[in-house]
């Protein structure tokens, strides 16, 4: 009865389904998806705990923290999210740039998630995704790039248990080699013990699915134990390596440099502070702290939007179903903004949770809401446990997730493919390590200046049939109606004698009043030297406001044949002269 009700009111049960995902899924549920789902979810829950415990680190905040923002994706998503397989949560490269923004300070870094969280809500509500479309792949690419580079090499100082390190990256890097003498043996030792630990068993997950691994014989069952192991493989280094901390501290030696003490249990629910306090008591208003966050607040919804976006729809591609982007949008910010009452900080998808999310067999969103049960739990009983875990071991759980976003076979790709993609790539890559937002900034504008110079100046075949025929390559707006006047002048209308033309349009969709503008005119110089502009090949909705516009001396034909047939007293003379502009 709740359908019928539903479509007397102002919006229709489908629309109700279009807002709220979860209702396309649920009346469904099965008894196996459940099965699978508690599966997914504990797995991806043992998964997120020790990595929201490291991303803290990388956001300067206390580690708690990225649990706060780790359980509340997990019950919005299941509400609102289109995707079976993304799980939102704390990630590196969104850590790195809340740490940018904020420079660690808890207070600002939820009231960021808070705004970033409206901004995303905002842009799903106006549809306004398709902005993130004119962020191209190299900057996509130089930003992860630098941002794996800079998040990984900042994990250093915590493999050698360095104190005193400055954040800023240039002085970073000065100052973990100068101080390398004062390198703790205990905290190295562990640190690398760590790393190879989990690249090992990294590696055999990877090669379960080579015939020629060294346990391709095994059983089903010790195949699915060794898959297991290797995906739990954070959350078992950081229990072995705190465990091995905890003994030696019970022995009164203090070798290792631990996390030490931390909030214990749930977040409180209350909203974020709109107003901040400084060291000497001064209070900061909303609008300063707004003013600080900068550019930060533009940078950092769009590429956490960006970044969800991309992994729903690569798993949406491989797993054959259909995502709504903008739904996600809404899915990101809404959790921003519920997570800023629960003490979280910007969070988006996480493409290494997803994959394991994927490959667990999850069913539904709702393998999200075990993940945030555990937690939650995690939140509730564990946190004194997280007093002795070890910095170099979350620095190597760190360490082991940014490495594979060093891609440097997309720059011999980018060089064979198109060589001028690499310099939104190198502008991106470079500005990224004096600031983050700067860096995607810089790579949006140069990239945007790359566009807009293809659109200015399009590609223009000029050949000779009695009458010069020029092809135009792409589309024609008013950018490019200087060049193509120049063309046109420096081609035929300067020739001795001029020369008439025939502009073959069959790629030009849409003009606009500049366009116009300046056919006007060209067909009056054309008119003036007794020579001819003819148009051909013209598309309907070009055709319709050119006649609108009531050009003096407009003449078009089908083809450029029936073009070159309107001059008169001309022969169809066809040379080899060709000239590419």
């Amino acid at each position: 009865m709740e359908q019928p009700l539903l479509r007397r009111g102002c919006c229709s049960y489908s629309t109700l389904k279009a807002w709220l995902p979860v209702l396309s899924w649920l009346p469904r549920y099965k008894l196996q998806w459940l099965q699978m789902d508690l599966l997914a979810g504990l797995t991806v829950g043992l998964t997120t705990v020790p990595q929201a415990l490291a991303y803290a680190e990388v956001a300067g905040l206390p580690v708690q923290y990225g649990l706060y923002s780790a359980f509340m994706g997990g019950f919005v998503y299941t509400l609102l999210g289109t995707s079976k397989d993304v799980t939102l949560g704390p990630t590196a490269i969104m850590s790195l740039l809340c740490f940018s923004v904020v420079g660690g300070q808890p207070h600002r870094a939820v009231l960021l998630s808070l705004l970033c969280g409206l901004i995303q809500a905002v842009m799903a509500l106006l549809r306004l995704g398709f902005l993130l479309d004119f962020i191209s792949f190299p900057v996509i690419k130089g930003f992860t790039c630098a941002a794996a580079v800079t998040i990984g090499f900042g994990q250093v100082k915590n493999i050698l248990g360095l104190q005193g390190v400055p954040h800023e990256f240039f002085l970073e890097v000065y100052y973990t080699f100068h101080k390398v003498p004062e390198a703790r043996i205990g905290d190295v030792v562990l640190g690398l013990l760590c790393i190879a630990l989990l690249v090992m068993l990294l590696c055999m997950k990877t090669s379960l699915g080579s015939d020629d691994a060294p346990y391709s014989n095994f059983s089903r069952a010790a195949r699915k134990l060794v898959w297991t192991v290797a995906t739990m493989r954070n959350a078992l280094v950081v229990v072995a390596a705190s465990l091995v901390a905890f003994s030696w501290d019970a022995y009164g030696h203090h070798v290792f440099t631990i996390t030490g003490k931390t909030s214990q249990g749930l977040p409180p629910f209350r909203p974020p502070p709109t107003s901040d306090t400084t060291a000497n008591g001064t209070i900061v208003s909303f609008g300063e702290i707004v003013e600080d966050f900068g550019g930060g607040l533009a940078v950092i919804p769009f590429m956490g939007l960006l970044e969800s976006v991309a992994i729903a729809k690569a798993f949406a591609s491989q797993n054959s179903y259909r995502i709504d982007a903008n739904q996600e949008l809404l899915a990101i910010g809404v959790t921003n903004i519920m997570g800023s009452f629960v003490s979280a900080y910007p969070v988006t998808g996480s493409f290494g949770r997803t994959a394991v999310n994927s490959q667990t067999g999850v069913c539904t969103p709702a393998g999200g809401i075990i993940t945030s049960v555990i937690v939650l739990l995690s939140l509730a009983f564990l946190m004194p446990a997280f007093y002795y875990i070890p910095k170099a071991s979350l620095a190597a759980v760190i360490i082991c997730a940014v490495a594979p976003m060093v891609d440097y076979r997309v720059v011999a790709n980018m060089w064979r493919i198109r060589k001028l993609d690499l310099l939104p790539f190198v502008v991106t890559f470079l500005m990224s390590f004096w600031q983050v937002q700067y860096g995607i900034v810089g790579g949006v504008a140069v990239s945007g200046a790359l566009l807009l110079y293809n659109i200015a100046r399009p590609q223009i075949k000029v050949s000779d049939h009695g009458m010069l025929v020029m092809k135009l390559g792409s589309g024609l707006s008013f950018p490019a109606t200087e060049y193509l006047s120049h063309i046109i002048h420096t081609q035929a209308l300067q020739a001795s004698p001029p020369r008439s033309v025939v502009l073959d349009c069959h790629h030009v969709s849409i003009i606009d009043y500049s366009v116009v503008s300046e056919l006007r005119d060209l067909l009056r110089q054309f008119k003036l030297r007794e020579v001819q502009l003819v148009f051909s090949r013209l598309q309907p909705s070009v055709l319709k406001v050119l006649e609108a516009a009531d050009l003096q001396g407009l003449r078009y034909a089908d083809s450029v044949e029936a073009a070159l047939q309107m001059e008169s007293g001309n022969s169809l003379i066809t040379t080899d002269s060709d000239w590419h502009f």
